[in-house]
This record gives structure tokens, C-alpha cells and sequence, in this order.
């Protein structure tokens, strides 16, 4: 799995029916410290996840191992929303909010 960042979305009038029901996203690829790697991925969105969001990703043959994506024609799927991240102890990242929903980012 690789983290990006939702920076878009692909809007489609004419697409195959098996991908019909999927909403499309533009994902900007993030490395270690949260920066930009300037790739980007169109990946359906099978959490949810809105513009702006950190969010884990697959690409290839394990983005269609979802409910949503199986035997479907997709390449990249977003897999879930991330609330914090660290990398070796350092936080990286912490999405706003976490301490009014009652969770310790620290554990999380």
C-alpha cells in the first residue's frame, strides 16, 4: 500500500458499466514525510474519503481484492482514510479532530 492525498476527482459521463458505481479520485502520491513525490493516481474510492484526506492506497491486482472493486477493470483503489501516522517515532501526520471523538492519537 502507498499514502497519497485526495487532491480530485474524475468525473465521467461515459465509462464501462463495471466501473459505473465507483466515484473516481485523483490521489497525489506522498512519501515518508508527507510531501508530494509529484505522482499522481486516479484510484476508486471504496471508503468514502473526501477532498483533502491522507489515504492509503494499492495499486495493481491488490486493488481489486475490495467488496466494492472485485473482478472490476481498476488499477488503484483508495483502502482507507488515515487519522495519524508516525515513522520512527516521529509524528507525521494527525488528522484534526481526533481528540473530540475521544481517541489518544497515540493509539490509534
Amino acid at each position: 500500500m502507498f499514502i497519497g492525498k485526495v487532491v480530485g476527482t474524475v468525473v465521467s459521463t461515459i465509462k464501462d458499466p463495471k466501473v459505473t458505481e465507483l466515484k473516481l479520485q485523483v490521489v497525489a502520491e506522498l512519501d515518508e514525510a508527507g510531501l508530494p513525490r509529484g505522482k499522481y493516481v486516479v484510484a476508486a474510492d471504496t471508503v468514502g474519503a473526501g477532498h483533502g484526506d491522507l489515504v492509503l492506497f494499492a495499486q495493481g491486482s491488490s486493488a481489486r481484492q475490495t467488496v466494492l472493486t472485485d473482478g472490476r477493470p481498476i488499477d488503484a483503489a483508495i483502502m482507507a482514510v488515515i487519522d495519524s501516522w508516525d515513522v520512527e517515532g516521529r509524528l507525521v501526520y494527525q488528522k484534526e479532530g481526533l481528540e473530540a471523538l475521544g481517541l489518544d492519537p497515540a493509539e490509534v
